[in-house]
């Protein structure tokens, strides 16, 4: 059923799917500039934030996105004082539009004041339009990425993998990059973090039988399934964060953690979540991760926001605390 479900899309997407997907090709095949790789003077413990899907865009037009619960949460997020912000896709309604920009410029403003860093992942708004042009826009915000669409960033005890799911993460010179990546982890990683836009795991769908909803892209299911056989051999924790899909979700497979974190300011929209998700939730979940990380332990707490009474009010439904493995794992065959 998958299949027939996929081949449909790919036959409704047409001649727009042939000419992103020539732009994928070449972009994939294009070496990039330099290898990135991004050290941050920090140890455990420490704390960082994890969220995307924000859709910066004039607050005038609430149909793009929900302007409110946006600008609480980058207050929120600044209050809290992260070593760093990862972003993961869609920052923008339109990477093209010089405007979008200048509002995320001006909506995050205190993010610069207390020199936050934010290492953002490429989502599909960040691409819309003259991808040339997107991408200057978003590397302008970005200058430290020095032109990399996929980078790495070591903090104390974690090692974190930002890739860019516009291409296919296990093939071509990204994919490669990542194998070489895990294949060389360095003794005093405890924690591997995946950052991408599309989620390898989600239980929304593109029915959108409540309103909103993507199905994971079979790119993503080779990425999910490559980082599952390799944590059998790991002894740190793989943990992928992802967005897209318009709320939170925690998975567990193969020993892998897969948070959605999608609640950035993109509307909202409840999901149908498969009976054995570890989270449940019939609401929409305005909301970022605070991540805090201490020496062989990692604890992720949802943080969400409702507007609904007309003030602010903050909960925490969930939270997960991942412990590394005492022992490294034996690799296969041995």
């Amino acid at each position: 059923m998958k299949f027939i479900q996929r081949l449909t899309i790919v036959a409704l997407l047409g001649c727009t799917a042939c000419t992103r997907s020539n732009l994928q090709t070449q972009r994939q095949s294009s070496p990039p500039p330099q290898r990135v790789e991004i050290r941050l003077p920090v140890s455990a413990p420490f704390h960082f934030v994890v969220y995307g899907d924000s859709r910066f865009h004039d607050p005038k037009d609430t149909e793009a996105a929900n302007p409110a619960a946006r600008q609480g949460l980058v207050k929120a997020i600044a209050q809290t004082n992260p070593a760093f912000i990862s972003f993961g896709g869609d920052i923008v309604y339109n990477g093209y539009d010089k405007d979008d920009w200048k509002v995320y410029d001006s909506e995050t403003a205190v993010w610069r004041e207390k020199q936050i860093p934010v290492y953002p992942a490429l989502g599909n708004h960040d691409l819309h339009g003259n991808e040339e042009v997107a991408l200057g826009n978003y590397f302008e915000r970005f200058p430290e990425l020095k032109n990399s669409l996929y980078y790495s960033v070591r903090a104390a005890n974690t090692l974190m993998l930002v890739l860019d799911s516009a291409l296919d993460e296990t093939s071509g010179l990204q994919g490669q990059w990542l194998t070489q990546k895990l294949d060389n982890l360095p003794d005093d990683v405890d924690f591997v973090l995946i950052v991408l836009h599309h989620p390898p795991y989600t239980s929304s769908s593109d029915f959108k039988m409540f309103g909103g909803g993507h199905s994971p892209r079979w790119q993503e299911i080779n990425l999910a399934e490559m980082l599952e056989a390799r944590q059998q051999s790991l002894r740190a924790r793989i943990i992928v964060f992802s967005g897209h899909v318009h709320n939170y979700e925690r998975h567990e497979h193969g020993g892998v953690t897969y948070f959605v974190t999608g609640g950035a300011g993109a509307h909202a929209y409840p999901i149908e979540r498969a009976k054995d998700d570890p989270f449940q939730s019939k609401e929409v979940n305005y909301h970022y991760l605070q991540v805090e990380d201490d020496t062989g332990r990692l604890k992720i707490t949802m943080n969400r926001l409702d507007l609904t009474s007309g003030t602010a009010a903050w909960t925490q439904p969930d939270s997960v605390m991942i412990s590394v493995s005492t022992t490294k794992a034996a690799a296969p065959g041995r």
